[in-house]
């Protein structure tokens, strides 16, 4: 159902704080016309940990309204909290969106049955397919390959977006899961490897700004064009480690201004702007991908 390149957008926002409007359409239209198979809103790279709740549910809204049915929009709806992740998941049931991305409880540290747990219970509370997404580095809690596996078993429990940039787990994840649950890399710098070795896409930052080359490459993967699939891939080698040289969205907001995608940088603190030395590593590496 997810594969592909599929991008986790930025919230573009004004700088009094309130969302830009007129640049998130923008980018809708930019990754609707550049080949982008699906769109994350409000996921960690939307700053959805410093947007309200029905901020939350006003970009997910208007990222459909946006998208206007062309592809499919997944809203990020995960929280530490099983009761919160629940409501949000039921505030965007009615929204058009066609899934939802939830990521593991942060901070808690639960074990892996109450993974299990939270994940059953979300997915017992709606009919939306849900993505499961791990991400240890952000949240300081791991997910197990076998604990995916009985999560795989229930029925609208569809997709894995694994970020722990471990690739050893791709095949023991699919071994786990059967063909027909989607993988899908959660770490630009080694996804194309991850596709390679069997996953099924990208939840990718850098499809933000290279729209059209990650779903080239994720393309090429799909048609089994592995050369082309690198060399297209070599080009973004630097981009995908520079959009991590601060917090995530810092640098890539930085670089959809400074592409003319956004109207400007603003971010939620505890977020501040991309540093005066970074914007020169990023500008960098903006060139080597030959986006400027």
């Amino acid at each position: 159902m997810f594969t592909g390149s599929i991008v986790a957008i930025v919230t573009p926002l004004h700088p009094d704080g309130n969302v830009d409007r007129t640049s998130l359409k923008k980018l809708v239209d930019y990754h609707v016309n550049n080949g982008t198979k699906g769109i994350v809103a409000m996921g960690t790279t939307g700053e959805s940990a410093t947007l309200d709740p029905q901020e939350h549910i006003e970009v997910v809204k208007l990222t459909v309204d946006y998208v206007d049915g062309r592809i499919p929009v997944i809203a990020g709806t995960g929280s530490n909290a099983t009761k919160e992740a629940i409501h949000l998941t039921q505030l965007v049931e009615n929204t058009g969106v066609k899934g939802c991305l939830t990521v593991t409880p942060y901070y808690n540290k639960p074990t892996q049955e109450g993974l299990f747990q939270h994940f059953k219970a979300i997915a017992d509370s709606t009919d939306l397919p849900q993505i499961l997404y791990n991400v240890p580095g952000r949240t300081g809690c791991d997910m197990q390959p076998e604990t995916v596996a009985r999560l795989a078993e229930i029925k609208n429990i569809v997709a894995l977006k694994d970020a722990t940039g471990d690739l050893s787990r791709v095949s023991q994840t699919r071994r786990l899961v059967g063909e027909q649950f989607n993988l899908l890399s959660g770490d630009d710098a080694t996804f194309l490897d991850f596709m390679l070795l069997g996953g099924d896409g990208v939840i990718s930052v850098t499809a933000n700004i290279a729209a059209a080359q990650m779903a080239k490459i994720c393309q090429a993967v799909i048609d089994k064009q592995i050369d082309e699939a690198r060399d297209l891939n070599n080009n973004l080698l630097s981009l995908h480690k520079m959009l991590f040289i601060e917090s995530n969205p810092i640098p890539v907001k930085w670089a959809c201004e400074r592409l003319g995608l956004i109207a400007d940088t603003t971010l939620r603190l505890p977020l501040t702007p991309l540093s005066n030395s970074a914007r020169a590593v990023v500008e960098n590496a903006l060139k080597l991908a030959n986006l400027i």
